[in-house]
């Protein structure tokens, strides 16, 4: 499990998948209206919508469902999503923050606290649990598009703090106000990004207590399950 996972349980069966891939889907469309509902409907111009687009892309989204999102922002045009973030501890006291876009936060508030309670966890306060991460600008590229040494030179270059890569793709870290601009450069040089995002990545990691797995998982699902959450982070190795 990574510590700045997100979508962060495993599925076994197809009933199950089927459902998972709905609910990324239902969470990547929400991105892209509420992206081009606040910028332009261009993605050359509009930096968070070509990101949300490019991720929808990775995710195996069809091309219709992209393109009905970005007409959705404006036909919802009386309909206001706020992003907001709740800090808490789960199941054996790992740190999890959660980032949500919802038209309603007392609905949001209200069940992501009692997944937490239902877990034994608590929901804290804003900075109980964000002092154990940093804020990182994340870019990440698809393993296929360079050498691990092209994209290091590329993304030191552009302004990177570091890249880091793994068997599947290149992990390019920024700090969080530079990341659309690092970005712009290495589109210069790279056509298939993976994801383009500003996570919460731990300090320092902790163990799953094997006993607790069940728990946790079970927990993970819980916020994957809800619509209004968008992403959550933990401090879980």
């Amino acid at each position: 499990m990574s510590g700045h996972s997100k979508w962060a349980s495993i599925k076994h069966s197809k009933g199950k998948a089927d459902k998972q891939r709905s609910k990324v889907f239902s969470k990547l469309s929400k991105e892209i209206s509420v992206a081009a509902k606040l910028g332009d409907k261009d993605p050359a111009m509009n930096p968070r919508l070509r990101s949300a687009i490019q991720a929808a892309k990775s995710a195996n989204m069809p091309k219709d469902n992209i393109e009905r999102a970005i007409a959705k922002s404006s036909v919802n045009s009386e309909t206001n999503y706020e992003n907001l973030r709740y800090e808490g501890f789960g199941p054996d006291k790992i740190a999890v923050i959660v980032e949500a876009l919802t038209d309603n936060k007392n609905r949001t508030a209200s069940n992501v606290r009692s997944i937490f309670v239902k877990s034994g966890g608590n929901l804290g306060t804003q900075g109980s649990a964000s002092h154990n991460f940093n804020q990182v600008g994340i870019i990440k590229i698809n393993k296929e598009e360079m050498s691990d040494e092209k994209i290091f030179e590329l993304a030191i270059e552009a302004g990177a703090l570091e890249c880091l890569t793994n068997e599947s793709f290149h992990e390019v870290h920024t700090e969080i106000n530079e990341i659309y601009e690092i970005k712009k450069q290495l589109e210069k040089s790279i056509n298939n990004f993976i994801s383009t995002n500003i996570e919460w990545v731990p300090v320092n990691y902790v163990e799953m207590d094997p006993e607790k797995k069940e728990l946790i998982n079970e927990f993970f699902d819980a916020l994957d399950d809800d619509d209004d959450v968008q992403n959550f982070f933990t401090n879980l190795k």
